[in-house]
């Protein structure tokens, strides 16, 4: 009999373990070894364990191709997470490793290949083909893309897991134990934290609920959210820093008149003479405008669709100059300017500010992160089995989004969900800001290296999120093409992997800028901007819009997410008792700031971008392009602590180190 030593780790996190029966079957080139029931003196398979045992055959099995993991209800039913096996052949010349990195559901067989990655051509014993083909069809059976919802009356939305809430996940894509716990908590703890008090008459009672959860940047901006220059500074490192524009000529919605800014203009210049400098500045929500608004507890909510146009100063940095609330203007409509009375200024700044809330949380980061990578994530399920290269890339960059995704589809933004009890857009308006923003959304724009120099900011100062998101870009891509260029020797090598197409085709099923995302990769380079794409989007840019949101809608004079009275119509006519009745009150208040808290802080189970603790590729030469990677990020990661240092505001929401690795929250 030959004798070859199987080592079985089994997963780190609360109820991976199993009392069940565990049965091992090692498939090779040249037979099957013994079905071996695992069974060691003592409890085996406990969580966090690596047993060895002792699995025999008949005759030497040559290369062992497969190996075969059989669970059996013992008692009761117990699950059991498999993290990898190992196999040392007779000799023990070398030690092959068989990810694993799944549940076992019940009764069940599940067959699991050797670690190094392998494309469809690398394939050509009959067994292995078999096996990709076997998976893929369960896979495929498993994970279905809910094509009903796809599009609605009024326009296309992303498409999305077939599964109405998390419960109808499968166990391989659900939250760990400890995750769910925590995230069920989390929000809980946030809401019994916060003093309600009572209603409010003055901007000073907001500080009622500002007591227990703060952080630096919160109580910063609770000091200095009135400033002109922090307004401007948001516009560059907030939570929404992909809005603002380079404005070459003032729209003709936005009748602004030299005259009515000269006073923010520096001594010896004008409007014109900066418009050709390239120093004035665009928010245009044009998106907002004729939104169908909330009505919350009876009451209609109110919204806006504002202009503001900003001047990079020499001396104050960039600050808002002009405000207009509306996209169609009349004889009748006012612009708002710096020098008007102090009040009526910073209400519209706060109009302006209302809007940002619905932007950069429906849009920048609810659709063009979670929803976007959400398509990549069921391509890559659907269509690339485990040994591939690129789902071995993948994997990692993908864990727990379809579980946050779900969620927040059925307690975030489902008819009954927060944002319909505390949001001016809650309702049908956020699905059709949604669906605005997926007509116009191009592959180009998702591509960091284009966005800034499109938009025209790319010499704006102190764009700390254009600078380290570049860094990072940077990163990303050489890491990605390394790895491309290690598996796909040519691109004719990409053209014929029937797999890697399909996933494209699923993905490019899509409505995004079809002109540009491909419907069939071509080549290398094609593959490493896609694959950097995806991963730059599920950690650094997910990072920039989701991580901060505490810090800036804390105060939530300063982002607010509903406004309960209409734009005023009057300068001389707005008051504090006005800015009071248009800002939220203290239910729609205390809920914005426990769920901007519950969703932006940092998770206790975080792995940091770059960070591997799943071991899918177990080659030499793909774990050092890992090392490299990681070497690079370290760099990064000093760069921006050194850049940071003694700075009254610090900007770390792009350290690698407080970027996941994948959208969890």
């Amino acid at each position: 009999m030959e004798v070859y030593t199987v080592t079985i780790a089994t997963g780190t996190s609360e109820y991976s373990g199993t009392n069940n029966y565990i049965f091992v079957t090692l498939v090779g080139e040249k037979g099957e070894s013994e079905r071996t029931l695992l069974d060691n003196p003592g409890l085996d398979f406990c969580r966090g364990a690596v047993d060895q045992y002792q699995v025999k055959s008949p005759t030497r099995l040559g290369t062992v191709l497969l190996v075969k993991l059989e669970k059996q209800k013992y008692w009761l039913e117990d699950n059991w997470y498999c993290r990898y096996v190992t196999v040392e052949p007779p000799g023990g010349d070398v030690v092959l490793t068989f990810p694993c990195y799944r549940w076992l559901i019940g009764d069940i067989k599940v067959e699991i290949r050797e670690g190094p990655a392998k494309t469809l051509r690398d394939d050509s014993l009959p067994q292995l083909l078999a096996h990709r083909k076997r998976e893929l069809q369960e896979r495929q059976a498993t994970y279905r893309s809910d094509t009903q919802n796809h599009t609605t009356n009024t326009g296309p939305i992303p498409r999305c897991i077939d599964a109405k809430t998390e419960a109808d996940l499968p166990q391989d894509v659900r939250f760990d134990n400890e995750k769910r716990s925590d995230f069920e908590h989390s929000l809980q703890y946030a809401w019994l934290a916060i003093n309600f008090g009572r209603s409010w008459s003055d901007l000073d009672d907001f500080k009622r609920i500002f007591w227990k959860l703060r952080s630096p940047t919160a109580e910063y901006c609770m000091d200095h959210w009135k400033e002109d220059r922090f307004f401007g500074y948001q516009c560059l490192n907030g939570s929404n820093p992909r809005m603002i524009q380079r404005c070459k000529k003032l729209p003709k919605n936005f009748p602004v008149e030299p005259n009515m800014v000269q006073s923010s203009m520096a001594n010896g210049t004008s409007l014109d003479k900066e418009l050709k400098a390239g120093n004035i500045y665009l928010l245009d929500y044009a998106i907002m405008d004729g939104l169908p608004t909330n009505t919350i507890r009876g009451k209609l909510q109110y919204i806006a669709a504002p202009l503001c146009l900003l001047y990079q100063h020499p001396d104050e940095g960039l600050i808002p100059i002009a405000i207009q609330l509306e996209q169609s203007p009349d004889r009748d409509t006012l612009i708002f300017l710096p020098r008007d009375p102090p009040l009526a200024w910073l209400l519209a700044k706060m109009w302006v500010r209302h809007s940002e809330f619905q932007v950069f949380q429906l849009l920048s980061h609810l659709l063009r992160t979670h929803l976007v990578i959400e398509v990549f994530c069921v391509a890559t399920l659907r269509q690339l089995p485990a040994v591939h290269p690129i789902y071995k890339l993948m994997a990692p960059h993908l864990r727990y989004t379809l579980e946050i995704n779900c969620r927040g589809r059925t307690q975030l933004i489902s008819p009954e969900g927060i944002f319909k009890r505390v949001v001016s857009t809650g309702g049908e308006g956020l699905i059709i800001l949604a669906q605005r923003e997926y007509k116009v959304l191009t592959y180009r724009s998702l591509q960091p290296h284009f966005d800034f120099p499109d938009r025209g900011v790319s010499q704006l100062p102190n764009y700390f999120y254009r600078e380290h998101s570049l860094m990072l870009w940077e990163a990303i891509h050489s890491f990605v093409s390394g790895m491309v260029n290690l598996y796909y020797q040519s691109d004719h090598d990409v053209q014929e992997d029937l797999e890697l197409q399909a996933w494209i085709r699923d993905i490019s099923l899509e409505d995004i800028d079809s002109d540009c995302l491909p419907s069939k990769l071509c080549t290398r380079e094609e593959l490493s901007t896609l694959l950097s794409v995806s991963i730059f989007i599920s950690t650094a840019q997910h990072a920039a819009t989701n991580n901060g949101q505490f810090d800036w809608c804390a105060w939530v004079p300063n982002t607010p997410c509903t406004m309960r009275q209409p734009p005023p119509t009057d300068k001389d006519a707005v008051n504090m008792e006005m800015i009071m009745a248009t800002l939220p009150d203290v239910s729609q208040s205390c809920m914005q700031m426990a769920i901007t808290w519950h969703l932006g802080r940092a998770q206790p189970d975080a792995i940091p971008l770059g960070q591997y603790i799943e071991e899918h590729f177990t080659e030499g030469r793909a774990k050092e392009l890992i090392d490299k990677f990681q070497a690079e990020l370290k760099v990064i990661e000093e760069h921006i602590v050194s850049q940071n240092e003694g700075l009254e505001l610090q900007y770390l929401f792009l350290l690698p180190s407080r970027i996941e690795n994948s959208i969890t929250i």
